[in-house]
């Protein structure tokens, strides 16, 4: 099949087609996506953790993403986006780049909304995550080392067989639906002072920024792996040019590159933006495991390492931590534990 479809320039490092509009959400869009996102999924617990609050000095809750059908909280937006898919674009299908977490995100859409899926993945990718593809019906395409070695094929693949991509951050209705969790977090716990963001992407944080940050006034601080801190420096330079370092064994934080529209979002709404080591991530996942049993993915675990090395931004506060998924891969997490 010809593609009707050519790349068109693009903001960022990343290839963008004429469908892509780069025009961040609003709340009213994230309102609106409510609606969409409250059809075919459930909301999410928000409790207290009792081991964070005791060891760090303030009231901690853990926005509880993991207990989604895919496990992790992104499918929020692939909801939102498929199902107001343009029809031109349902018997083609659909193609995505993904570490795990975003195609399993599409492939549960395309399955809930009769679409075809087609993700590329790297070479090593999570088997627990691609199984998962597998099973909400998408094909898997393995190619290259890395994520952005994925990326790269995906938009070749949109480019000659007419695919929609589905861009990883660079979608107004991803960010629009992923911010549905912070509308829930406004609902149930108003007098919110400070939420922890893990950002790979950045649709996480750009949703709590737009919710939780705009509605409650509390603060948002963006947390990424220093082994990956490609849109840590876009975001305190002012620049969206890929980093050079992209080694951390997070797979949900591993991109180099950062994104033009949510990094325009982060901009905007991040209070602060921290670093943290690997070693730091895998022993917090393993802490949290072994004081509340709360299986999270490295990913997320950035953020209760940053609360960890900053009691301070969490003393006498109430700060909600999101765990964006659970999905970690059983030697990663046997690893941890050893530790």
């Amino acid at each position: 099949m010809a593609s009707e479809y050519e790349p068109v320039p693009s903001p960022d490092e990343t290839t963008i087609f004429s469908y892509h509009d780069l025009t961040p959400p609003t709340v009213r869009d994230v309102y609106r996506a409510r609606q969409v996102v409250a059809s075919s999924l459930p909301e999410t617990p928000l409790v207290r953790s009792e081991h964070l609050s005791e060891r760090l000095g303030g009231e901690v809750y853990l926005k509880r993403e993991e207990t989604l059908p895919t496990g992790a909280f992104k499918v929020r937006g692939g909801v939102n986006l498929v199902a107001g898919l343009a029809e031109e674009f349902r018997e083609r299908g659909l193609v995505a780049a993904s570490t795990g977490n975003h195609g399993q995100s599409i492939a549960y859409a395309g399955r809930e909304f009769d679409v075809p899926v087609t993700i590329c993945v790297p070479e090593d990718a999570n088997p627990k995550k691609v199984r998962s593809m597998e099973r909400f019906g998408a094909h898997v395409a393995f190619y290259g080392a890395t994520y952005d070695e994925a990326r790269g094929r995906a938009e070749e693949l949109a480019t000659e067989e007419g695919y929609r991509y589905v861009h990883s951050a660079n979608e107004p209705k991803l960010v629009a639906g992923v911010a549905t969790a912070g509308l829930e977090i406004v609902d149930e716990l108003p007098d919110v002072d400070l939420c922890f963001a893990p950002v790979g992407g950045g649709t996480c944080a750009s949703g709590l920024g737009l919710t939780v940050g705009e509605l409650l006034d509390a603060e948002i601080v963006g947390v990424q792996s220093a082994a990956a801190p490609g849109v840590y420096h876009a975001w305190k330079e002012g620049h969206l040019e890929a980093h050079d370092r992209m080694e951390t064994t997070a797979e949900g934080v591993a991109t180099s590159v950062p994104f033009a529209m949510t990094t325009e979002l982060l901009r905007e709404h991040l209070a602060e933006f921290l670093l943290v080591e690997d070693e730091a991530i895998w022993d917090a996942l393993a802490e949290l495991f072994v004081e509340e049993r709360v299986l999270m993915e490295g990913a997320c675990a950035t953020c209760v390492a940053a609360a960890l090395e900053r009691p301070d931004l969490v003393e006498g506060n109430t700060v909600v931590i999101p765990v964006t998924g659970r999905n970690v891969a059983l030697e990663k997490l046997e690893r941890a534990l050893a530790r």
